[in-house]
């Protein structure tokens, strides 16, 4: 798994639109980028919400939320609407993301695990975190670590 002062990989993928989205470019800007198992799951669901209901926290911090799963982009838009989502979710249906992060897998390998990286605007990791069915804590976490930055 990438560990802090690590860079950011260079990988492009599909928002909920269809759009492909390089990480790379969005350098110059804080990040929050949280990899989650599935859409439309309970646990998945809540954290989607979590990052929803403080994302003005997020934003007073300067920093941008991404969700990534390995959902299709058709998917992550259902999701985004019904759940009034203001932030964008990449599909990551190749594992490329999954990969280049080191995102361990959980439950003996059969799901992607849940992983919540904040990047500095200099594209660098400045934190990791994993908890895998305690998606409440990520946005906590997250949000302390933008304070520190």
């Amino acid at each position: 798994m990438l560990h802090k002062g690590d860079p950011i990989p260079d990988i492009k993928l599909q928002d909920q639109d269809g759009k492909v989205v390089s990480l790379n470019h969005l350098k110059g800007t804080p990040l929050v980028i949280y990899f989650y198992p599935k859409d439309n799951t309970k646990v998945c669901t809540a954290q989607a919400c979590g990052f929803r209901d403080n994302y003005e926290q997020f934003q007073g911090a300067g920093a941008e939320v991404i969700g990534i799963s390995r959902d299709s982009s058709g998917s992550h838009k259902k999701v985004q609407n019904k759940r009034k989502l203001p932030f964008m979710l990449l599909s990551d249906p190749k594992k490329k993301a999954l990969k280049a992060f080191g995102v361990p897998s959980s439950l003996f390998g059969l799901i992607p695990g849940r992983v919540t990286f904040v990047i500095d605007k200099d594209g660098k990791i400045a934190h990791t975190f994993r908890a895998d069915f305690n998606a409440d804590s990520h946005i906590k976490e997250a949000l302390k670590v933008l304070k520190e930055l």
